[in-house]
């Protein structure tokens, strides 16, 4: 029991203290790429997300190690992944392991996964990064991601508050 405890203590301790702590409307997008991987987090509520952190792919494999501390962290009702294709719309190289990918958080976290059209995410979040924000190149590797990560989950909030509105 008391190792029980102290595991969750320590979890509690590295819990972001703005973290909702246990909400059905706190959701985690995902920018999937072979080498890094960007993440999100946003609100039905507040309708707002916001760029959390990139998790560093092993050997081109998801740090599902990571996943599952954010999952833990967050406790999120749902995921939303970004899924890019061309711009006709047939599958990318990459679309058949962003499916994978969703296939793999559902049947590891159990949570419901929302796929999300990303189709130039990562370059918006370049351009924005870097153009308008004056972001160095070195910086701009780093947080690319979870800002695409941001633009996946914003769009997918804002289209899910459109459909309610109607």
């Amino acid at each position: 029991m008391a190792e029980s405890f102290s595991s969750r203590s320590k979890a509690s301790e590295r819990r972001d203290p703005l973290a909702p702590k246990q909400s059905g409307d706190t959701y985690l997008g995902f920018d999937f790429g072979t080498k890094k991987i960007g993440v999100a987090v946003g609100q039905t509520t507040t309708m707002t997300a916001s760029p959390l952190q990139t998790l560093r792919a092993v050997n081109q494999q998801p740090n599902w190690q990571g996943i599952a501390e954010l999952i833990r962290d967050w406790q999120p009702a749902g995921l939303v992944v970004g899924i890019s294709r061309q711009a006709n719309g047939e599958d990318n190289p990459v679309t058949p392991r962003m499916l994978k990918f969703c296939r793999q958080l559902e049947g590891r976290f159990g949570l419901p996964v929302y796929p999300q059209d990303e189709t130039l995410s990562t370059f918006e979040a370049k351009q924005l990064l870097f153009d308008e924000v004056s972001v160095s190149a070195t910086k701009l590797w780093e947080v690319q991601d979870q800002l695409a990560a941001q633009l996946i989950l914003q769009t997918w909030l804002n289209a899910r508050h459109r459909e309610n509105e109607s």
